[in-house]
């Protein structure tokens, strides 16, 4: 008969495996790229840290062909779309009409890529054609476009190309900001000259402004800094604009001049005799 530390020893070890187990299906696989892991390049590498927003959404699109083809196409970015049966399996076909599922492409063998606005994620390793593409695994092709304002929309299937003997592939297109560009937000020369000397003058503004009220003790508009120098300059500049905008010299006579009391001759008292009152 066992002791009771023997027995013990053995339940702890059993309960810590099936804890390790248990955090282990709990834990999402994500996106593998095809290769080693030493081959990875950084650019795939910040592409798929990139994407990582996306990789709690889930994608569906349905697809009817008539009365024979009806599928249902689950896909996810970077994360299983059943977590449960740990098939790797990162875009999914299943048939509405008897429940089949195939694997088109599976996230442990991963392709990702990028131009100027766009991504493409490809997954390998899917399901075996059967009479098709000379019966070789099915990949899914996954094409992200730019489209600013929303974090992901609009996944459909484009196309299925198994009419080839080789590289028959599966194309999806979706939106997603995350493709997009970084906006350029550098400042040009000339603006940060022009905010440079807006903040100067704001400066010279209040800092004057506070050393004439608080240490020189000015009041009034003998507050505002060097105050004597802008009205002097004020007047210089009126001065200078008169001297160059006024089409008339200076010293000219004017062309109107009033009558005055000298230029009146003395009239008759007789002009208006004839005006009284007999």
């Amino acid at each position: 008969m066992s002791s009771p530390c023997h027995t013990s020893a053995v339940l702890v070890v059993f309960m810590a495996f099936a804890v390790s187990v248990r955090a282990e299906q709990l834990t999402e696989r994500s996106c593998d790229v095809v290769g080693d892991e030493s081959s990875e390049s950084q650019m795939e590498r910040a592409l798929l840290k990139k994407l990582e927003p996306l990789s709690q959404m889930r994608f569906n699109v349905t697809v009817e062909k008539g009365k024979t083809e009806n599928y249902v196409y689950h896909f996810r970015v970077c994360r299983e779309v059943n977590s449960t049966l740990r098939d790797f399996g990162g875009l999914v076909q299943t048939d509405r009409q008897n429940g089949k599922t195939t694997v088109i492409g599976r996230i442990n063998e991963t392709q990702v890529f990028n131009g100027s606005d766009w991504i493409m994620l490809i997954y390998k390793g899917g399901d075996s054609y059967g009479r098709h593409c000379s019966g070789e695994k099915r990949r899914a092709v996954i094409m992200i476009s730019c489209k600013r304002g929303v974090i992901a929309s609009s996944f459909s299937i484009i196309s299925e190309e198994r009419e080839k003997e080789q590289e028959c592939f599966y194309l999806f297109e979706m939106d997603s900001s995350l493709a997009c560009p970084a906006e350029d937000s550098h400042l040009s020369v000339g603006s940060i000259l022009l905010i440079t000397f807006a903040s100067l003058i704001a400066v010279y503004i209040i800092g004057g402004f506070l050393y004439q009220r608080l240490v020189v003790g000015a009041k009034g508009m003998e507050q505002f800094p060097h105050f004597a120098f802008w009205q002097d300059l004020g007047n210089l500049v009126a001065d200078g604009c008169d001297f160059v905008c006024r089409s008339k010299p200076r010293n000219a006579p004017a062309a109107y001049r009033g009558v005055g009391d000298d230029q009146l001759g003395e009239e008759s008292e007789e002009r208006d005799d004839h005006l009284l009152p007999m």
